[in-house]
């Protein structure tokens, strides 16, 4: 990552901050793109101030997007990846979620992908190559209780990044998506409090565990080095092994 420029969304904690971590401790630069400054404030506190740019706003709103991509250009001179990491979760009934929430899940999960790979697409164009990753997730690949939503947004999420990869290719440009299994994150605290859940998941994961943020990053890093040139519109699960399981049976329970 010596030298690489990625611009990162959802960069106020979880995975993405673990992911401009990584890129920081590589040799690289970011821009973090998060709604909330104070939010990025961890930015300054783990003094990163000179190798990660800030930048404030919705990225459902194009401006957004085109302010990431233009700080990008002008505070490191180049950006050869892009990390769309955002992202909203949506529970509910499918006769009981209101479609307002619906079409929020859609914005954030969806159209805020698409609006990032056509803001970044003209640079990395012009650079004769890049690297493009989406966080989707293994509720993309399945459905799950009472989460249409959810499973909606990210199935398609995960065909938007096929199309991606399969428009872009020509250009040097890979896009791919990483599916995270559960993770603790901020986003999934809910679930984490809640202890039958929580409990229940881990079982359903065959390394009987949660994920961790570095554990996603690992793998959304790779997918943005020069090291992953040949990858492209691959949908990758990291997830503990739980989508190699029918959900019919729960694994064996460790013996330690």
């Amino acid at each position: 990552m010596s030298e690489r420029v990625a611009m990162v969304t959802g960069a106020a904690s979880g995975i993405g901050r673990a992911v401009i971590a990584a890129f920081v401790r590589s040799g690289g630069s970011a821009v973090a793109v998060d709604r909330d400054a104070d939010t990025l404030g961890w930015v300054a506190d783990d003094g990163l101030a000179d190798r990660v740019a800030i930048v404030v706003g919705d990225v459902t709103s194009n401006e957004t997007n085109v302010a990431a991509v233009n700080l990008a250009l002008e505070r490191f001179g180049r950006l050869d990846s892009a990390i769309f990491n955002a992202g909203v979760s949506m529970g509910g009934g499918l006769l009981d979620l209101p479609m307002e929430d619906f079409d929020r899940a859609m914005n954030v999960n969806v159209r805020a992908v698409a609006l990032g790979i056509r803001s970044v697409t003209p640079a990395m164009r012009a650079a004769g190559a890049g690297r493009i990753v989406v966080t989707a997730s293994t509720s993309g690949i399945g459905g799950d209780p009472n989460m249409w939503a959810y499973n909606t947004t990210k199935g398609a999420v995960i065909n938007l990044v096929r199309a991606a990869a399969i428009d872009l290719g020509p250009d040097g440009i890979t896009v791919n998506a990483v599916c995270p299994g559960p993770t603790e994150t901020p986003m999934t605290s809910r679930l984490q409090s809640l202890p039958e859940v929580h409990e229940d998941l881990r079982r359903a994961i065959p390394l009987q565990r949660w994920g961790q943020p570095e554990e996603i990053a690992a793998m959304i890093v790779f997918l943005a080095s020069r090291e992953a040139s040949f990858v492209n519109g691959a949908i990758i699960p990291v997830d503990g092994g739980i989508t190699a399981s029918t959900g019919q049976f729960r694994p064996r329970a460790s013996s330690a």
